[in-house]
């Protein structure tokens, strides 16, 4: 059976991460967190002190950064390195959220992350999630689904999500956030979030997650029969 290329796009916080690492762990895929790339990106602008508004800045910066994806050999998840160190419990920081779609917005880091992801995907085989994965990354993916869910749910998620790794914060807070990164993500000059006309939309708001990976494996089924 040939394999394919599984682009995930959609909001934040609408379980697309977790969803797309075990879908690529059933179908024994690679998995690429995109979202973790920029917000690699994003931990190392703010702890160099980049200035963004500077185009030369900004590309000495990406010069210096190196991010790649290593699995973890007990817990087998991915886990995202920037220039050889481990970030994962970083990049996942509220620090992080309230400006890794300021930093999404530079051209010269959209083009340099693309770049990168489209090579990861040469050979096929993958599950990339992300913003704009089906329709600039890879525009002629086998198969391309576009996550949603209700804006109360996306939230209370998000801040599960953090509370999970021991960091407190406000619904309130959580939900200015969120509202903030949604129209950045979707007005965006730079490949703003949008649904690709031929994806398949999976709305979690009231399904679990093993139901939405199991959706999702199986439209992945399909298509590989049809390949």
């Amino acid at each position: 059976m040939k394999k394919i290329v599984i682009a995930i796009d959609g909001y934040s916080a609408c379980g697309k991460s977790s969803t797309a690492k075990q879908v690529a762990a059933l179908l024994k895929y690679k998995y690429v967190d995109s979202g973790a790339m920029y917000r690699s990106v994003t931990l190392y602008f703010l702890e160099h002190y980049v200035d963004m508004d500077n185009p030369k800045s900004v590309a000495r910066a990406l010069s210096e950064i190196d991010i790649t994806f290593h699995r973890h050999e007990t817990t087998g998840q991915n886990e995202t390195f920037l220039n050889g160190l481990n970030v994962e419990k970083e990049i996942r920081e509220m620090r992080i959220s309230d400006n890794v779609s300021q930093v999404s917005t530079i051209k010269a880091v959209r083009e340099a992350m693309v770049s990168l992801q489209k090579k990861m995907g040469k050979s096929k085989g993958i599950v990339m999630d992300g913003r704009d994965i089906g329709s600039v990354v890879f525009p002629t993916a086998d198969l391309k689904i576009f996550m949603t869910a209700d804006f109360d749910v996306r939230a209370e998620r998000r801040q599960k999500e953090l509370f999970d790794k021991n960091e407190l914060v406000d619904l309130d807070d959580v939900k200015a956030n969120l509202k903030k990164r949604d129209l950045i993500d979707t007005t965006r000059a730079e490949s703003p979030l949008i649904k690709p006309e031929d994806a398949i939309v999976v709305d979690t708001t009231h399904m679990f997650f093993k139901e939405q990976v199991e959706h999702i494996v199986q439209l992945a089924g399909s298509r590989m029969l049809r390949m």
